[in-house]
């Protein structure tokens, strides 16, 4: 491995899926200033995170269904004013 290119901060952090409320420890750099007491009661630095390998459609085989119509119809109305 190249000598000073790898982050001085490597250590255990517990990443968390705020969707369905699982977390995992593993080794990271990841920057964050919350802590939560872990299993094994030590404290590590919490990642919280939108989706997970237990969140995720392509893992799990079940397909969320999003509002794109309603996403859309919020775009047109904000920018209609700017149309030519």
């Amino acid at each position: 491995m190249k000598a000073g290119i790898h982050p001085e901060d490597y250590r255990l952090v517990v990443f968390k899926d705020m969707t369905n409320d699982y977390a995992f420890l593993c080794h990271s750099s990841a920057n964050t200033s919350e802590t939560v007491t872990w299993e094994d009661g030590n404290e590590y630095p919490l990642v919280k995170l939108d989706i997970s390998h237990k969140s995720h459609p392509f893992f799990t085989g079940i397909v969320q269904f999003v509002d794109t119509a309603g996403r859309i119809d919020k775009f047109n109305n904000r920018y209609a004013k700017y149309k030519k």
